[in-house]
């Protein structure tokens, strides 16, 4: 209840849930005793596969026994998600004590909600300084909290994407700008590109940081992987090649997020990772609500012994990665979807094919979301697509041969509302 009633009030600071500008945090991190300049920190940006880089990050480092400090945003069940220290999720205690001295400090003037957490993410570092520091990158890079270091280790950009148009202005609502606001104020240190969607894509990119004095990286350019038989990969960079068991996460897609993972940390020469080190990190990694497998829970059992898939995918190029990963499948696919009404929901839903059944639901307790009902008009042109009001009514609703699989999607907030009811 203490955390909870701080950050309601943490809440109320500002009129806008969002605002793109950094002064405000810059003010309150200098009054904290800036706390961003002491990290060595590895920054993630881009529209698709953060998370999933992260993780094969975080799971190659523990196999190295070297400790990082995590700060990654939205949260799926509970916010303590976003402030991982020592390779530990914080308590309600801890995280009450942290907000606190940012309330304490900030002294009740204009701050958003975001720009809170982060900075008490960063004052929260200061307990733990040699650890190796995760941050990612939300929304757009260049007005982003996070984005107040004058100095890191390494940027990750993962793959670039349209999302979050509706914060850009109406006549400047493509990829050349999100590109530009996700990398134009990169840092000078290294910048490893993930594989994109297109070769224009990548060009841009380029062009965008050419200016930028830091050494660059790029898939297909610099380093690159091939799938092999016997559930392996091979890795090659300039350091040499090598064979990796497939990871345990779902989805080809995986490949290329564990690829950039291994790129940064191999250029990163003075940490010090070995071969087995990335060999028995990439296996072991996981990564929640990106194409999880969900095997037990009250969901689960209403699905029996049919596959059931979680993933939050939200936006176009997330679609289309996931029915890249549905196309390999040789089963019925099922569909429960629910998402926020800002997003571009007739293109996110143009990816999926053969789907046996599609069930539109409400995603309860989130005012910014579409309802299943106006959901299931935007896919009117979509065969077998019903509305259900609740994930569990939308589960009862389908009727399920032997070997089926269903997947729920759309939104991280419906995979958090799942795993809360599972």
């Amino acid at each position: 209840m203490k955390l909870q009633r701080i950050l309601n009030r943490l809440q109320k600071l500002h009129p806008k849930e969002i605002d793109l500008s950094l002064d405000r945090v810059k003010n309150l991190c200098k009054k904290l005793g800036n706390p961003q300049d002491e990290i060595k920190c590895i920054q993630v940006c881009g529209t698709n596969g953060k998370g999933s880089t992260i993780s094969f990050l975080r799971s190659i480092l523990r196999e190295a026994n070297i400790k990082c400090n995590v700060y990654t945003s939205p949260h799926v069940k509970s916010i303590n998600e976003r402030f991982v220290y020592n390779d530990k999720m914080i308590n309600d205690n801890d995280l009450s004590d942290l907000l606190s001295k940012i309330e304490e400090v900030n002294n009740n003037k204009p701050l958003t909600y975001f720009e809170a957490l982060t900075a008490a993410f960063f004052y929260g570092c200061k307990m733990y300084e040699e650890n190796l520091v995760i941050a990612e990158f939300g929304l757009f890079g260049r007005g982003d909290a996070v984005n107040i270091l004058k100095k890191n280790l390494c940027n990750i950009v993962t793959s670039c994407s349209e999302d979050h148009l509706d914060w850009l202005p109406e006549n400047d609502r493509t990829i050349e700008r999100i590109i530009f606001e996700k990398t134009s104020s990169l840092l000078n240190s290294n910048i490893v590109v993930a594989k994109q969607n297109s070769n224009e894509i990548v060009e841009c990119i380029k062009k965008n940081i050419s200016d930028n004095s830091a050494n660059k990286y790029f898939f297909n350019e610099n380093y690159n992987f091939v799938l092999k038989e016997n559930n392996f990969f091979y890795y090659e960079d300039k350091y040499g090649g090598l064979k990796i068991p497939k990871p345990s996460l779902n989805g080809h897609f995986q490949l290329e997020n564990a690829a950039t993972a291994i790129a940064t940390l191999r250029i990163l020469e003075d940490i010090k990772i070995k071969d087995q080190h990335i060999i028995d990190g990439v296996q072991k990694a996981s990564n929640i609500a990106r194409l999880e497998e969900i095997k037990s829970g009250k969901l689960k059992n209403l699905v029996k012994n049919n596959r059931l898939i979680l993933d939050s995918s939200h936006n176009p190029g997330g679609a289309k990665v996931i029915n890249e990963y549905l196309q390999t499948l040789d089963c019925n696919k099922h569909v429960i979807i629910g998402m926020m009404a800002n997003k571009n929901h007739e293109e996110y839903i143009s990816y999926f094919k053969n789907i046996s059944s599609l069930t539109t639901v409400d995603i309860p307790n989130q005012p910014n979301a579409i309802s299943g009902k106006e959901l299931k008009e935007k896919f009117k042109n979509i065969p077998n697509v019903i509305y259900k009001e609740s994930i569990q009514k939308a589960i009862q609703s389908i009727k399920f041969k032997e070997n089926d699989l269903l997947l729920i999607t759309g939104s991280l907030y419906l995979s958090g509302e799942f795993l809360k009811i599972n």
